[in-house]
């Protein structure tokens, strides 16, 4: 059977590497993988690769930046001749960008069947443009692979059928769990000057944050507030940057910002801090997977998940529901008790491998409730 994954951001080559790992191990498959590049520089793409010890791409597109048309326009002309020619039995996508609305509406007009990892989740803000591709890619993958009960839930609310979906767990905690010792080696907090526990991490990057400066510099502001208690570390995705290049916000110096990290060192970094303060998904889960404490700077979330069982807390932009929250959560005990939800086991990836060489067919004793 042969395979083809699509990826073209970082947070999905956290979610492609433990199913390449996987199908590597299967001599029924033939897997290929395919970099669309709409994160293309060596800090946001070839550094993952190299930290998550994936193989190199089979084809590299190079789509590079540009508006959301533009991205998904030029994605899908590169990408239909590659699976004309290659002709797999599956494309698999991951999550939510630009690439993997682009893939799914490529693929299926080929006739060819799609898996979607990270299938259901739903933040119920249509002002979300990673919220339209979740649903598009949805409503016409064959085969839907949800992290959760919830987004089970979700689909089957949308009158999608239960024979296209298969509960797999969360991906990307099978990697986080495989990464953890190679993640200790990191010399990051010696290099930092940081003390486990003694300070804070920010990741800010999706347009609702950053695209406007009176909601940028709000959150700065109150960021800025809190690094007079300790140390905030802001490792800055090149889209904040500009942002914060054109911002007249100088109590930005407060803040230790960094250029982005790899996978392994940004890691050894969150997971050794007394709290995390994102606007980023897929840190949510993974600091409910260490049980790191986690603030949300967003007045949604498609994980809600992490909210019920983990340690992710859903904040707003306020400053002062910020600090407050902030400051709670420094008078409480820590550590704290991680507790993942069910099928955050680090075996995701052999449910998901399992379900496309089965043919996507449902199997009901695999499925938890």
């Amino acid at each position: 059977m042969k395979i083809c994954s699509v990826v073209g951001a970082r947070p999905n080559f956290v979610k492609l590497a433990p199913i390449a790992r996987e199908l590597a191990q299967r001599p029924q498959a033939r897997h290929c993988i395919i970099h669309t590049g709409q994160h293309y520089d060596a800090a946001l793409a070839d550094v993952f690769f190299r930290d998550l010890q994936l193989p190199p791409p089979d084809y590299a597109l190079g789509i590079g930046s540009g508006t959301h048309a533009e991205q998904t326009a030029r994605t899908m002309l590169a990408l239909e001749p590659i699976l004309v020619e290659e002709r797999p039995d599956w494309v698999v996508v991951a999550g939510d960008v630009n690439a993997t609305l682009a893939a799914t509406l490529t693929a299926v007009k080929r006739g060819l069947r799609v898996a979607h990892v990270e299938a259901g989740l739903r933040s119920f803000d249509r002002a979300m443009p990673e919220e339209i591709n979740r649903c598009l890619v949805d409503a016409v993958a064959d085969l839907l692979l949800t992290p959760s009960a919830d987004a089970d839930e979700n689909l089957l609310r949308e009158g999608v059928a239960p024979e296209r979906i298969r509960r797999v767990g969360n991906v990307m905690v099978d990697s986080l769990l495989v990464a953890l010792p190679r993640a200790a080696e990191s010399a990051i907090l010696e290099r930092l000057k940081l003390s486990p526990g003694a300070y804070a991490v920010v990741t800010l990057h999706r347009p609702s944050s950053v695209d406007d400066p009176v909601t940028l510099r709000q959150l700065i502001g109150a960021l800025a507030r809190l690094a007079e208690r300790l140390p905030i570390v802001f490792p800055v995705h090149p889209r904040t940057q500009a942002r914060l290049s054109a911002l007249d916000a100088p109590e930005i110096a407060l803040l230790r910002c960094l250029p982005p990290l790899g996978y392994l060192d940004f890691l050894q970094l969150w997971r050794q801090a007394r709290l995390v303060l994102t606007d980023s998904g897929g840190l949510q889960e993974e600091t409910t997977a260490l049980g790191v404490p986690c603030l949300t700077l967003r007045t949604t979330t498609e994980r809600p998940v992490t909210v019920r069982e983990g340690t992710n807390r859903v904040v707003g932009r306020d400053p002062a529901a910020i600090l407050s929250a902030a400051e709670a959560c420094l008078a409480s005990p820590c550590p704290v008790e991680p507790r993942r939800p069910a099928l955050w086991d680090g075996r995701s990836a052999v449910r998901i491998v399992d379900a496309l060489l089965t043919d996507g067919a449902p199997a009901a004793a695999a499925r938890e409730d």
